[in-house]
């Protein structure tokens, strides 16, 4: 009787495994090839770079006075040397707190990449969930890189062009 039980429940089981509707899409693909993406990643990009130049900025002037200092310590009095040491120790203090300020994990970088790149993710979840209710898929898995713990995936199963078509997109490759 347990035999019985246990190759019913195992079949059962199969059957049940059986029934499930997978998928998988690349989300950072999808991304690339919304227009709106791209206008946002140069709107990081130039904001980053502008930002950075003035941290370059920050710590060549830095080095300066570094240098100046060397060049001027043994003419300087004690006092005198401890005032431009904290001359230099306040300037790298400020260089740092600029940098964390627009570069850190809460700084404005990450926070103007979560103001234009999300909403782009949002409507992309959305598709995503349309797309699983349209087609029954029980699961559907991002591949994209960093994301994924998808070791091979069989191309068929990709609906990553299905969600651009969707989203009113069409691919690079078009």
């Amino acid at each position: 009787m347990k035999k019985l039980l246990l190759i019913f429940t195992f079949f059962a089981t199969a059957l049940s495994m059986q029934a499930q509707r997978f998928a998988y899409v690349d989300a950072q693909y999808i991304l690339k090839q919304m227009p709106e993406y791209k206008e946002a990643q140069k709107e990081l990009d130039a904001l980053s770079s502008r930002w950075q130049e003035t941290v370059e900025a920050k710590y060549a002037e830095i080095e300066k006075m570094k240098k100046a200092y060397q060049a001027e310590k043994i003419l300087l009095t004690p006092d005198m040397r401890k005032k431009r040491e904290a001359e230099i120790k306040e300037k790298e203090e400020e260089a740092r707190k600029y940098q964390r300020d627009k570069f850190g994990v809460e700084g404005e970088l990450f926070t103007k990449r979560q103001e234009l790149i999300q909403p782009l993710q949002d409507e992309i979840f959305e598709a995503i969930k349309e797309l699983a209710r349209d087609r029954s898929y029980a699961v559907i898995f991002d591949k994209s890189a960093g994301n994924s713990n998808i070791l091979f995936s069989d191309p068929r199963y990709d609906k990553s062009d299905v969600i651009i078509r969707k989203l009113g997109l069409s691919t690079s490759d078009e």
